[in-house]
C-alpha cells in the first residue's frame, strides 16, 4: 500500500485510477480461463497489487474534486457505495455462481472494473494540485509515515485503530462459533455479517451530513461505539439483540471512518496525501493481519463471547488514546495548513 500511495502522489491520480481499473479488469478476466488453484491464487495476488494504488488515490483526490465544504458528503457517499457493495456482493456472487458458475462472476467483476475506468475518465475536475515545487520532507515513499508520525491527531488515530483492530480480528473469527452457540449455524453467521453491513450503510449515510465541528466527536465515536456494541454481544442472551448490537458497532465505525477521512484530508498537503492514506491503510491492515494469526487459538481459549469482550476492551483502549489528543487543553497547538482550501486546522500536539 505505501507503494500504491506513492503512485498517487507522483502521477496524475485520474490516470492512476484508470490504469488500476484496467489492470484489474485484465487480471479478473484472466481468472475466467484458469482452473488450477495455485495459479488462481497467484493471479488474485497480482489483482490485489494492481488495485493497491486505487484506494489512496481516491482518498487523496476527494478534497480537490469536492472541496473542503463537501468532504462529509463526498466521503460518506463513497463509504455508502463501498459498504453497500460489501454487503450485497457476497449474496449476488452466490446467485451468479448458481446461475452461470464462477466464470460468469469473474467476467462480470472484470466488466465492473472496466466500467469504473470509464466513469473515472468522465469525471470533470482536477484530481491533483499543481506540483511545481517539491518539499524535501514530502519526498520518498516513507513520507506518508513521516507525516503520520508528526501530526498529533493522525498519529493518535493510527495507534488507536491498530489496537482496536487487534480485537476486531478475533471478532471476525468468533462470528461463526457465536452463531453456532445460539443454534443458528451458517444462517446466523450470515445475519451477523449482514447486521454489520446494514449498520455500516446507515452510518455512512448519516455521516454525509457530519458538520466540521462534530468531526472529532464522530472520530471518537468509532472507539466508543464498537466498545459498547462488542461488550453487549458478550453478555446479551438473545440473538436478535446481538444482531442489533453488531449493527450499532458497524454504524459507529462507518461514521468514524468518514470523520477521520475529513480530518486527515484537511490536515495533509495534497503533495503527500495519497502516501499518508496508503500508510494509514498499511498500518491498520497490518494490525488486522496480526490479529487473524492469533485469533484461532484465542477464540478457542476464551470462547466467542470472550473474544467480543476482548474487542470491547481494545476499543476502550483506543478511545483512551484518542480522547486527550482530541480535546486536551494542556498541549500546545499545532497549525497544519490545508493545501486544498488555504485554511488551517488547529489541533493539540
Amino acid at each position: 500500500m505505501p507503494f500504491g500511495g506513492a503512485l498517487g502522489d507522483r502521477f496524475d491520480r485520474r490516470r492512476v485510477l484508470i490504469a488500476s481499473d484496467l489492470l484489474g479488469a485484465i487480471t479478473f478476466g484472466a481468472l475466467a480461463f484458469v482452473h488450477q488453484p495455485a495459479l488462481m491464487i497467484a493471479i488474485v495476488f497480482v489483482a490485489e497489487v494492481v488495485a493497491a494504488p486505487a484506494f489512496p488515490a481516491v482518498e487523496a483526490a476527494v478534497p480537490n474534486l469536492a472541496g473542503t465544504e463537501l468532504l462529509s458528503w463526498a466521503n460518506g457517499t463513497i463509504g455508502f457505495g463501498r459498504n453497500f457493495g460489501q454487503m450485497v456482493g457476497p449474496v449476488l456472487g452466490g446467485v451468479l455462481i448458481a446461475v452461470g458458475g464462477p466464470g460468469l462472476v469473474f467476467w462480470l467483476n472484470a466488466g465492473s472494473f472496466g466500467l469504473s475506468a470509464i466513469l473515472v475518465w468522465t469525471v470533470h475536475g482536477r484530481f491533483s494540485e499543481d506540483r511545481a515545487e517539491s518539499v524535501p520532507e514530502h519526498e520518498g515513499m516513507r513520507a506518508g509515515f513521516v507525516h503520520l508520525a508528526r501530526d498529533p491527531i493522525l498519529r493518535a488515530v493510527s495507534l488507536a485503530w491498530m489496537i482496536l483492530l487487534l480485537g476486531v480480528g478475533t471478532v471476525i473469527v468468533a462470528e461463526l462459533p457465536l452463531a453456532r452457540a445460539f443454534g443458528m449455524g451458517s444462517t446466523g453467521y450470515g445475519l451477523l455479517a449482514a447486521s454489520w453491513g446494514v449498520g455500516a450503510v446507515v452510518g455512512s449515510l448519516l455521516a454525509t451530513r457530519l458538520p466540521k465541528q462534530r468531526e472529532r466527536a464522530g472520530l471518537f465515536l468509532g472507539t466508543v461505539g464498537p466498545a459498547v456494541g462488542f461488550g453487549l454481544v458478550s453478555v446479551l442472551p438473545w440473538f436478535g439483540a446481538i444482531l442489533g448490537s453488531v449493527g450499532f458497532a458497524g454504524g459507529t465505525d462507518a461514521v468514524s471512518t468518514v470523520a477521520f477521512q475529513n480530518i486527515a484530508q484537511r490536515r495533509t498537503p495534497d503533495s503527500v496525501r495519497s502516501r499518508v492514506m496508503g500508510a494509514m491503510d498499511a498500518l491498520v491492515t497490518g494490525a488486522l493481519a496480526v490479529s487473524f494469526l492469533a485469533a484461532g487459538p484465542f477464540v478457542g481459549a476464551v470462547g466467542p463471547r470472550g473474544a467480543y469482550a476482548a474487542a470491547g476492551v481494545t476499543s476502550l483502549i483506543g478511545g483512551a488514546i484518542l480522547f486527550p489528543v482530541l480535546w486536551g487543553r494542556r498541549s500546545a497547538p499545532v497549525v497544519t495548513p490545508d493545501a486544498s482550501a488555504g485554511e488551517a486546522d488547529v489541533a493539540p500536539a
